[in-house]
This record gives C-alpha cells, sequence and structure tokens, in this order.
C-alpha cells in the first residue's frame, strides 16, 4: 500500500495526538464514558431516507491544508442551524486541528445546534479515536482506506459499528475499493467515492461514476454511494444522478460563501 506524502505527514501527527490525548483521558476511562453517551442519530438511515432527492452531507469546514482559510466568518452553530434550515441531509465536521483547523468542540456545537446526523471528519488511526468520536457525539466516523492498512481498518470498522455508529468508508482508487470490500458488509457502511486524486489533487468526477458501477457489481444496486470532492453546481450533480449516484458530500463550496445556509438552499433549488 503506497500512501501519500500528506497522509504520511497527516497519520504520524495522529499518532503523536493519541498518545497525548491518552495522558490526558485514558482508553479505559473513555470507554466508561461511552456507556452514558446519548443514542446515535441514523446517519445512513438519514441518507437512505432521502426519498428520491438528493441526500446532502454539509461540511462545517475552517480551512485546508492546500486553500488555508477557507470561511473567515466561521461559526459551527450557525452554519449547522442553516445548513439544517436549508434541507441538508447530514453534517460534516471536521474535527483535524493541524492541518485544517478543525476543532473537537465544532463537532459538539454543530450537534446541540441542530437535529441533523453528524460525521466526525478526521484522520482515525487508533482505537482511541472511535470510542472518542462517540463521546463527542458523531453519529458516523470517516475510515480513509489510502492510510489505513488492512488489519486497523478491519479492528476501527468493527468497534464503530459495535458501539452504534455508521462508517464512511473512503475510496479514491479501484485497488481501495477492493480492498474495502474486504470489511464485513453491514447496513452501518456508506462507500465514499473521493473525487480527487491524493497524489496530484487533480479532480475528476470519472472516479465517482466508474467506481459506483463495481461497488454495485460487487454489493449490490442498494449500497450507499456518496461522491465527494468536485461537485460544484447542479450541472455536475445532474451528471451523477444519470448514473445513479445520488449522495454527495460537498465543503469548500458552500463554506466559500457569505452565507453557506444560503448556497446549499440555492444547489437544492437547482436540481
Amino acid at each position: 500500500m503506497s500512501t501519500p506524502t500528506i497522509l504520511q505527514k497527516i497519520v504520524a501527527t495522529k499518532h503523536i495526538e493519541v498518545m497525548q490525548a491518552k495522558d490526558k483521558i485514558s482508553l479505559d476511562e473513555l470507554k466508561e464514558k461511552v456507556k452514558t453517551t446519548p443514542a446515535v442519530r441514523g446517519f445512513a438511515r438519514a441518507l437512505r431516507e432521502f426519498d428520491g432527492k438528493i441526500g446532502v452531507i454539509s461540511e462545517i469546514k475552517k480551512a485546508s491544508p492546500s486553500k488555508g482559510v477557507i470561511c473567515q466568518n466561521f461559526d459551527p452553530i450557525v452554519i449547522a442551524k442553516a445548513y439544517e434550515q436549508a434541507g441538508a441531509t447530514c453534517l460534516s465536521v471536521l474535527t483535524d486541528r493541524e492541518y485544517f483547523m478543525g476543532h473537537d468542540d465544532y463537532l459538539i456545537q454543530a450537534k446541540n445546534a441542530c437535529t441533523l446526523p453528524v460525521l466526525r471528519k478526521d484522520f482515525m488511526v487508533d482505537e482511541y479515536h472511535i470510542y472518542e468520536s462517540r463521546v463527542l457525539g458523531a453519529d458516523c466516523i470517516l475510515l480513509i482506506m489510502a492510510c489505513l492498512d488492512d488489519e486497523t481498518v478491519a479492528m476501527l470498522h468493527k468497534i464503530a459499528i459495535e458501539l452504534g455508529m455508521d462508517v464512511l468508508i473512503e475510496i479514491h482508487d479501484e485497488s481501495e475499493l477492493f480492498r474495502a470490500l474486504k470489511l464485513p458488509k453491514s447496513t452501518h457502511n456508506i462507500y465514499g467515492i473521493n473525487n480527487r486524486n491524493l497524489n496530484n489533487f487533480e479532480v475528476n468526477l470519472n472516479t465517482t461514476i466508474n467506481l459506483a458501477d463495481t461497488l454495485r457489481d460487487e454489493l449490490g444496486s442498494d449500497v450507499l454511494i456518496v461522491s465527494e470532492s468536485g461537485i460544484h453546481g447542479a450541472d455536475d450533480i445532474h451528471l451523477m444522478q444519470r448514473h445513479d449516484v445520488h449522495h454527495f458530500l460537498i465543503g469548500e463550496q458552500f463554506m466559500k460563501t457569505e452565507n453557506a445556509g444560503q448556497a446549499l438552499a440555492k444547489l437544492l433549488s437547482e436540481v
């Protein structure tokens, strides 16, 4: 497995962060906290109940490594409420501090501000992250095949499902897809196809079209597929719909505007 350089840096940082976090709250303490956390909101269920419309996972994201600060007036509470009012199906909240200027508190604030299911968008590399996500209030976690080996991803996937969370399994190419297929089949599984090439950062929407066909061939027509990166407007969504892809994770396209909720409402009105 060849991991792109930027991911290698992020993963190394994550392992350091986990060690530091364990000094404050041990894994055993986290496991105790999980026992008193509220029930999850069904993330995968919300996507499945989109009822013929498109399902949009709207992202709360302050910055990115390549573009720096994307949203100048960043307020997770205001953004979460605006997304819900505009018709978002679910939320995605960046919690990575070092590279995306995220914070765990942003997820807590966004979740408390609305009734939508929430994905913790971060780089999960250790079981600590999974229990931590559940304690923070995440209804779904992200597992990125490009930065996890088969053994680790299987372990993290198993724990997440045991804790009742859904899992967005992110793939970028066919080799990652077939590795992802080794994971146990579950109604908790969501397959996120990222259209961005992690080696050169180019975006190609054909990535979703091609890999979605393979996923349906392998898992059946009811597999839950989300297209990520490069969805800029109604034309892109109509292209995906023609290929039977109806769920999208959209972040920068909304966050770079003055009002992310209005940007979502406008998009939904055009499709």
